[in-house]
């Protein structure tokens, strides 16, 4: 993708189903839950690279040691530098040294290392990056099944509203984060979970239990489900969020539409959860079948005794699973993402054909990197497919009227589509001067490119994952493509334009900074029709104060007035920056919603496309993002 867009957060959690010298018996490894987690937050890497972190509760620890905890790292390399720092006390040990440890040792030297583990990885998209941000979120208390500790993968679009619930129940929470809101919100119904079952298990109840017997009957009748289901009622976003009790029970939770991914592993030696269902995959050497997916408006609860329950916890909403996340940032080796975006360029072949007059031959094939390539690889294969049918029937037809030559045979076999790597993507370039001019002139060397791999006679045709700012196609790729001298650029998306604003994980909250909306209110001001802009904001205006429930669609209203070829046309217009040395044409191919629904028909969510959002949040959202940009307002919208 050539826009750097900031996005949704990774999780990983490992609960240990046995004890510790079980594993070495077993797997040949007293740290192998230890590794596990690492595996599952280094193949996430791709999830967060702003920080990252790591909670622990440890069983059966002696009275006065500690049994939860965490540690988070904002610097470079968070992963490896947690991980290092948690087996750091084994490193003078010789090999025999750690041969000799047992579970129970190793527990002592290592604090980190417990039956119960969570991993986060962090994106950070509109919070800072400072180590206070980082997951997990830790609640402490002097009982252990009242310590709690949540890491996530959500937003939230009415956090301010439960802040003020919140306040209503005589709390002061420090902060408005959607993670310090879930986490006082779960912490204050895990209270009153402990309050009802004191009341019916303890003094003067049948029990009449006191002390340590009460607390460990506590413990044991924690419905974490039912807590969810309380603290949960007023959610409104896309959501995976762990929590840890220091009693060493576990819940995993995902919102009621599926919008946040989460996949389940679960054999004799664990529980694990992961954001990507490859990580599991990869870390515990397993077939992609044998990975469940978490339904959404389910929670999983694994107690302190192994019991593990998967239960809903809210009436589900229609499941608009992400797209976006499939196109973009999640790993591309899973099998049914690869399958998704080769199936994406497959859907465009067609159109990139007619738009180059089907002819081949001057025609060069190439990708944006780095995660466009695959989307390359689908359009490469469609666009060959459809040659050999053409040329196929071509030949049928010379040979049933008798025209057929040797010249002709040889010209329809060899026909294919001229594929080349032309541009290429440095991994980091520093954009160290802050002048302006200088800055951009560093910016436009983010990308090279393979000379002579075109010819000014040629069409260079580029397919990107998607086009959301177009930013960096045109400070970037367009200069450097333009180097080759083709007669002809042609950007394809994978994707269909960005119309509208995002509001459950991903830094895409401006509406004003989408290059498919620049274009609509472009043309807009060619017609002459800007009086429609005041009409939205009215419209937008007088609904601010509904509930989101009753709020609809108004910014639809802008780009019902283009088809996509005249929003296609603007958007090529728009990424020429003025200083272009080269004068060929650009052209911009985007793909349809309805190629889009059909490369994944299993992930409908589709809100940042169609504005069909999957809450009612989002259209409050979509109002304010739109009042917002009226305003010049550069604040996110939720």
């Amino acid at each position: 993708m050539s826009d750097r867009i900031l996005h949704e957060c990774g999780l990983a959690v490992v609960r240990l189903l046995q004890p510790l010298d079980w594993y070495r018996e077993a797997r040949g490894d007293l740290l192998w839950g230890l590794r596990r987690l690492f595996l599952l937050m280094e193949k996430q890497h791709n999830r967060g690279q702003d920080g990252a972190g790591i909670g622990t509760v440890r069983f059966d620890v002696p009275p006065g040691e500690l049994f939860i905890d965490r540690v988070r790292s904002a610097q470079r390399n968070p992963i490896e530098r947690l991980f290092d720092g948690v087996v750091g006390p084994l490193a003078g040990l010789s090999e025999t040294e750690l041969d000799a440890l047992d579970g129970e040792a190793l527990k002592r030297r290592l604090p980190l290392l417990g039956e119960l583990m969570l991993g986060h990885l962090r994106y950070g998209t509109h919070g800072g990056r400072t180590t206070d941000v980082c997951h997990p979120y830790l609640r402490k208390n002097i009982v252990a099944s009242r310590n709690l500790a949540v890491a996530g993968n959500f937003n939230l679009t009415n956090s301010p509203d439960i802040f003020q619930e919140l306040l209503s129940y005589g709390l002061d929470p420090v902060g408005e984060s959607d993670t310090q809101v879930v986490l006082e919100k779960i912490g204050y119904y895990l209270d009153r979970e402990h309050e009802q079952l004191s009341a019916t298990t303890g003094e003067g109840s049948f029990l009449g239990l006191s002390g340590r017997p009460l607390a460990d009957e506590v413990s044991k009748q924690l419905d974490l489900i039912r807590i969810l289901r309380n603290a949960t009622e007023r959610f409104d976003g896309g959501f995976v969020f762990s929590g840890l009790l220091g009693n060493g029970d576990l819940f995993v939770c995902r919102d009621a539409a599926g919008i946040r991914p989460a996949f389940m592993y679960r054999d004799e030696a664990v529980v694990a959860v992961a954001s990507e269902r490859a990580a599991l995959v990869t870390a515990f050497n397993v077939p992609p079948d044998a990975i469940d997916e978490l339904p959404p408006a389910h929670a999983l609860e694994v107690k302190r005794d192994g019991r593990v329950r998967i239960e809903p916890y809210t009436e589900p909403l229609p499941v608009k699973q992400c797209t976006f996340e499939r196109i973009y940032f999640s790993r591309g080796n899973d099998r049914d993402i690869y399958n998704e975006r080769k199936q994406l360029g497959a859907n465009v072949a067609r159109r990139v054909l007619d738009e180059i007059d089907w002819d081949i031959s001057r025609t060069v094939f190439g990708f944006v990197p780095n995660t466009a390539e695959t989307a390359f690889m689908g359009l490469r294969e469609e666009i060959d497919a459809l040659l050999r049918r053409r040329n196929g029937e071509e030949l049928w037809s010379r040979i049933e009227d008798g025209t057929v030559t040797r010249e002709d045979v040889d010209r329809l076999i060899r026909t294919r589509a001229r594929t080349d790597k032309v541009a290429h993507k440095d991994q980091r370039l520093r954009t160290f001067i802050t002048h302006d001019g200088a800055r951009r002139d560093l910016v436009s060397h983010i990308y090279d490119v393979t000379r002579g791999t075109v010819t000014s006679e040629d069409t260079l045709v580029m397919i990107d994952d998607s086009i959301v700012r177009g930013t960096t196609l045109r400070e970037s790729i367009i200069t450097m493509l333009a180097r080759l001298n083709p007669r002809r650029i042609i950007v394809v998306s994978s994707a269909p334009p960005i119309m509208y604003p995002d509001c459950y994980g991903i830094d895409m909250s401006q509406l004003g900074r989408f290059i498919a909306f620049e274009a609509a209110i472009t043309l807009l001001h060619d017609r002459g029709e800007e009086g429609l802009l005041v009409e939205i904001e009215e419209a937008c205006r007088s609904q601010a104060d509904l509930p989101p429930e009753r709020m609809e669609n108004h910014v639809a209203r802008i780009y019902q007035r283009f088809t996509l070829n005249e929003i296609e046309d603007r958007i090529a217009e728009l990424i020429r920056s003025d200083d272009l040395d080269w004068s060929g044409e650009i052209s911009v191919v985007y793909q349809s919603v309805e190629g889009l629904l059909e490369a994944m028909p299993a992930h409908t969510g589709d809100w940042y496309f169609t504005g069909n959002y999957p809450t009612a949040g989002g259209f409050r959202v979509l109002n304010t993002a739109f009042l917002n940009w009226r305003k010049s307002d550069e604040r996110r919208a939720y």
